[in-house]
């Protein structure tokens, strides 16, 4: 099943799994902030790759 890509919904789910983990406000703030930046300057493509050799 093919599902639109968005930003908000990541980020969404960087929030939902930063609160799971019991991270607080301030630091959820941080790294959306950074992630705008990441979004910015990183492809879908790049981040994928990243994602799949990170700490391998």
């Amino acid at each position: 099943m093919y599902e639109e890509w968005s930003n908000n919904a990541c980020r969404g789910y960087v929030i939902k799994a930063m609160e799971n983990c019991g991270f607080k406000s301030n630091d959820i703030r941080q790294v959306l902030t950074e992630l705008y930046e990441v979004f910015d300057f990183c492809a879908v493509e790049e981040a994928a790759h990243y994602y799949e050799h990170w700490q391998s």
